[in-house]
């Protein structure tokens, strides 16, 4: 199996689309379409359905799969589809099983939400889920900065479908260290922190980032992601000042307001509602307004 289109399908943008949500609460699959289609227009080629943005932790399993068939149906074949999935290792492999059958490329394996995590358990819960689908290539979604680089390949001995890697340990020097005892070669690098981190985790092995943002504006993402391929760090510096308030809206306590902040724009540009799930909550009135002030001067 060649292993290569994933593996450049990977080093891009990684946009990870919002789930929008009708007044009833369900789904607003119109919007989720739209939306999509808004992505792929702005230059997007790579999605991840069931991501963190998109509130994987708060969608049943019916509406996690709901979005998988919806979003796969929506590119067709506009971009690469990277599922996200997870919890318990049952639930992880029928999601990656289903992702692959409904004609995903890929699965992202969110991290075991596990008080107690083993280093050599890591192994074997990503084996267990990478060994149910070897012809999807496989994507572990990294926050533990105690888990060394070398048990990724041990992992990877085992399972060579697992091909990169989102990492999102908020440390570069340790993201460096970390991709050069894994393989820096061997695996595609994807800065799992979004655009503030990505000039840090570029100059240090990344050759992808994740966003949310992009859901918001497509081109401000991208012209950093061209900035950053160029070597040119000057340019992607001013993309971060550019968005750096915005984002740290999102990082605030904890992130608690990571989705928040995004469907608050996307509702301020009449995009989809504002509406999230328990345990995130909508923005008060006061803080609407400065979204609305933040990605006025943007190209969206």
């Amino acid at each position: 199996m060649d292993l290569s289109p994933l593996k450049a399908a990977l080093a891009d943008v990684v946009a990870i689309p919002v789930t929008p949500f009708a007044e009833d609460g369900t789904i607003d699959t119109t919007a989720h379409r739209a939306l999509l289609r808004r992505l792929l227009d702005g230059g997007v080629r790579i999605v991840t359905p069931n991501g963190n943005t998109g509130e994987f932790y708060a969608l049943t399993p019916e509406e996690r799969r709901a979005v998988t068939e919806l979003t796969i149906e929506e590119v067709a074949a506009r971009a690469t589809v990277l599922v996200g999935v997870g919890h318990d290792v049952p639930t992880a492999v029928a999601a990656a099983e289903h992702a692959g059958s409904a004609g995903a490329e890929m699965v992202m394996v969110h991290q075991p939400v596990h008080p107690y995590v083993a280093q050599d358990g890591w192994i074997d819960y990503h084996r267990a889920i990478a060994e149910a689908v070897p012809e999807l290539g496989v994507v572990p979604y990294i926050r533990n900065p105690l888990l060394s680089g070398d048990k990724l390949a041990e992992l990877a001995d085992s399972c060579p479908n697992v091909i990169g890697v989102k990492y999102a340990v908020p440390d570069a020097a340790r993201f460096g260290a970390f991709a050069r005892d894994a393989g820096l070669e061997r695996f595609v690098w994807v800065a799992g922190l979004a655009e503030l981190y990505a000039p840090s985790y570029f100059a240090t092995g990344a050759t992808g980032f994740t966003s949310g943002l992009v859901n918001v504006a497509p081109g401000v993402s991208l012209t950093m992601l061209e900035a950053l391929r160029a070597g040119d760090y000057t340019a992607a510096m001013k993309v971060w000042e550019q968005i750096r308030r915005f984002e740290d809206l999102r990082a605030d306590r904890q992130s608690a307001n990571n989705v928040t902040v995004i469907k608050e724009a996307l509702a301020s540009l009449g995009l989809c509602r504002r509406d999230v799930r328990a345990p995130s909550r909508v923005l008060p009135e006061a803080q609407r307004a400065e979204v609305a002030e933040q990605i006025a001067g943007w190209s969206v």
